[in-house]
């Protein structure tokens, strides 16, 4: 990987995606929605202001230098926070106006795609690979 291009270490991916998978487990399981504040206001945070404090705290943890890490790219990094960002919202503010199933839906999809993510399969890249895709095919046809 060339160094102009933006990356993050893996660690720190995956440790926005344990937070957003454990905060996903708490909101269902106690039907609560402020569970889902952390990783919300850290994704806005990260989309806003390219500051993730939760990647930031785990930065402190690294035992290596940033590079010896294997990296994920930003750009995708992004695009993914982008869904989850969406996903943690409505279920954060369906659960606050008492529509639970919309929560408990919403919350369920941004739980899942971070554990499969974790697991190995990130959903967001694949939905961003068939994007960029679509738009290179309807750019050449």
């Amino acid at each position: 990987m060339s160094d102009n291009v933006r990356s993050i270490p893996r660690p720190l991916v995956r440790t926005n995606q344990w937070v957003i998978f454990i905060s996903a487990v708490l909101a269902l399981i106690f039907a609560e929605g402020w569970f889902l504040i952390v990783p919300l206001l850290a994704g806005i945070s990260g989309i806003v202001f390219k500051y993730n404090p939760i990647m930031n705290i785990a930065k402190l943890f690294l035992k290596k230098k940033q590079k010896g890490y294997i990296p994920e790219d930003w750009e995708q990094q992004q695009f993914n926070q982008k869904i989850a960002v969406f996903c943690l919202s409505v279920g954060f503010i369906s659960f606050l106006l008492g529509w639970k199933t919309a929560g408990y839906v919403f919350t369920i999809m941004v739980g899942t795609a971070a554990f499969v993510a974790i697991l190995g399969f990130c959903i967001g890249c694949f939905i961003h690979y068939q994007w960029k895709m679509y738009q290179y095919k309807k750019a050449n046809s």
